[in-house]
């Protein structure tokens, strides 16, 4: 599979940015997306600021879906460690960005993901990166909700998992209804966290501030 990769070095900041594309999608899509600014009316596609834009685009829709390429299972199973705790692990407010995949319009907002260890924990980052394979991809906000919790309860095995999710909809506050300030909450548990006493604490931790 060929592959381009850009470089970025910043002397000033001490990073070095570094972007895979695959070449035949990224032509495909640079196609696709001249094609779509040819058919906006009104719009010139040989202006100066659209002339690299089919490009742009096709770089960043590759981004913005590069889940696809990502197994969250293999994630997990990279930072899986023997541990006899078996409490109550929350990693809340985690940024999550992703794509409607009825109108292709971002929605974004926090995962809050728990689970109660059975034998194994899992690096915390990993939940993390988790979140973002799942939520980099076309998606909808319960089937995301649903996914993480799955992965994390047949991976780990433990003794329950809970995944709440808040997050704004573009499709609803750019068209549509166009409610500014609309938020969409999701959830879903499984075993220990059925049991409302638990269920009861993990909402309450995780809209606490224990700063």
């Amino acid at each position: 599979m060929d592959c381009s990769i850009n470089m970025i070095s910043d002397d000033n900041e001490g990073y070095i940015k570094i972007d895979r594309y695959n070449d035949e999608t990224t032509q495909k899509l640079t196609e696709n997306y001249q094609e779509i600014i040819n058919n906006i009316a009104g719009e010139d596609p040989n202006r100066e600021g659209l002339i690299k834009t089919p490009l742009r685009v096709a770089k960043a829709m590759q981004f913005l879906t590069q889940g696809y390429q990502q197994d969250p299972v293999s994630i997990l199973k990279s930072a899986m460690f023997k541990e006899d705790y078996r409490q109550m692990v929350i990693v809340k407010d985690i940024e999550l960005f992703s794509m409607c995949e009825h109108h292709m319009l971002p929605f974004f907002g926090k995962a809050h993901v728990a689970y109660i260890p059975n034998g194994y924990i899992t690096g915390l980052s990993k939940i993390a990166r988790v979140v973002d394979a799942f939520s980099r991809r076309l998606q909808v906000q319960e089937r995301l909700t649903t996914q993480i919790k799955e992965c994390l309860q047949e991976t780990l095995n433990p003794l329950g998992v809970a995944v709440v999710i808040e997050a704004q909809h573009m499709c609803m506050v750019m068209r549509g209804v166009q409610k500014q300030h609309s938020v969409t909450t999701t959830s879903d548990f499984s075993g220990a966290f059925e049991k409302q006493a638990t269920r009861d604490e993990f909402i309450q931790l995780i809209q606490s501030n224990l700063r």
